[in-house]
């Protein structure tokens, strides 16, 4: 679906406008709209959208659903931040101060802290920053502005390093600026539109600037639109008493999120002997790391669990599905946590942090986890083989099953892995597992 990110520069209200505005977003098929300074006065009641429904917000901060999807839940934990809920993702747009430095470097301040709070939620931070995040991404007359202080720089480059954020219209090039103004007579141009988001999500999600609304015949505002093509499918709603349809306007219909319930627990494979990962542990892992105790974090009917202990481990396994009859256990601080082929079977990002997060939590300190999953590759050809529907940021591999299969890279692990304290272990060797992707973890 495609989230549209943009500064309207109050001109909502004006009826060309805005017609031009909806043209462009019929367009381009938008499904949900944060807008900064959509229109004024602020308190003024909200023009009409046609196609849209407002989620929650004001002249300040804004956001619209199209009308065929559900709406988004939106809250403000300030007056120039505003929390929209989609699905796994969260977002957080924004429209920090346009006066003063001072300002905006505390404003990003508050910004980390609500950008820990979500816990390594995925998150997504868009919306006009009022600042140039590197010396070149701000110029007045040809040269480099002073508009932006080095405090500001400093405090954003807390907010990505803290929260794993990536700028995502950032370039290695020329610079793309997405705001650009004649003051007393000399071109002043930033790069102040920003979309930052997870760093696992940035290999997935195509951003891109638009500049035609801001120039030419069909412009509507004078800020660049920022496009996000997310990996997420929206449920639909059924909304009543509108004038008419986006399907009306658009001739498209919406992939629409299945109500079905997800049940991963229906991949797992009933197994007679022990799985080729968990035997590649045994013979080539636990040895060199002197490991005696171990978790199978996921281990569905307990086949690899009974492998470990004829090896000679003292193991134990923990399914979430409680059919499979492995409680969670009622201690930690395990020497290896082992997850095999459990990430690539939910649904959304969120989850797949919210499992590494707590296979981490059974591990002692320097102690190690190893994460097996289906390869993207893999999954790619099964997908096709199958004719497996696309959901999200994966497949329904059965959609009557309710089971979601995502292909996971191991760069895509090792990103999730840091928002549970996990990274890469060094010296430690590969585990001979050709066709699929895998990573062993030390606990930081």
């Amino acid at each position: 679906m495609l989230l549209l990110s943009i500064n309207l520069n109050k001109r909502l209200g004006a009826d060309g406008a805005r017609a031009r505005f909806a043209a462009w977003l019929r367009t381009h098929d938008v499904a949900v709209i944060v807008a900064q300074e959509p229109y004024k006065p602020a308190d003024r009641r909200p023009p009409l959208l046609p196609g849209y429904v407002l989620a929650g917000g004001n002249g300040h901060l804004a956001t619209w659903g199209r009308e065929d999807i559900a709406t988004p839940t939106v809250s403000a934990p300030t007056g120039w931040a505003q929390r929209v809920e989609l699905g796994w993702l969260t977002v957080l747009q924004v429209h920090l101060d346009a006066y003063t430095s001072a300002a905006r470097t505390t404003q990003l301040g508050e910004l980390a802290t609500l950008a820990a709070a979500e816990g390594g939620q995925p998150l997504l931070i868009c919306g006009d920053f009022n600042l140039a995040p590197r010396p070149q991404d701000g110029l007045y007359d040809g040269q480099v502005s002073r508009f932006t202080a080095d405090t500001e720089r400093k405090a954003l480059q807390h907010l990505l390093e803290t929260a794993w954020l990536v700028d995502t219209t950032s370039a290695d090039g020329e610079t793309e600026f997405t705001f650009e103004r004649l003051l007393t007579g000399k071109l002043s141009r930033f790069r102040c539109d920003l979309a930052l988001l997870s760093d696992h999500l940035t290999a997935g999600v195509p951003v891109t600037a638009r500049h035609e609304v801001r120039t030419g015949p069909a412009a509507f505002t004078d800020h660049s639109a920022i496009l996000l093509d997310l990996p997420l499918t929206p449920e639909v709603a059924e909304p009543e008493d509108v004038l008419f349809a986006i399907s009306d306007l658009s001739g498209k219909q919406p992939a629409a999120a299945s109500t079905r319930a997800y049940q991963p627990h229906k991949t797992a494979m009933s197994r007679q002997a022990a799985s080729p990962a968990a035997r590649a542990v045994t013979g080539h892992l636990t040895g060199p790391l002197g490991v005696r105790t171990v978790l199978d974090h996921g281990c569905g009917r307990g086949a690899d669990v009974a492998h470990y202990r004829a090896a000679g481990l003292d193991a134990d396994g923990y399914d979430p599905h409680e059919g499979f009859g492995w409680p969670r256990p009622d201690h930690d601080g395990y020497d290896l946590v082992t997850q095999m082929f459990v990430l690539n079977v939910l649904p959304d990002p969120g989850a797949r942090i919210r499992a590494l997060q707590d296979a981490a939590a059974f591990v002692r300190p320097g102690g190690h986890v190893v994460v097996v999953t289906r390869s993207p590759e893999e999954i790619a050809k099964a997908a096709a083989g199958g004719s497996w529907t696309a959901h999200h940021d994966g497949y329904w591999s059965s959609e009557g099953k309710g089971t979601f299969q995502r292909g996971v890279s191991t760069a895509e692990t090792t990103a999730l892995a840091r928002h549970a304290g996990l990274a890469p272990a060094a010296g430690v060797a590969g585990l001979p597992l050709p066709g699929v992707s895998h990573i062993v973890l030390v606990k930081l």
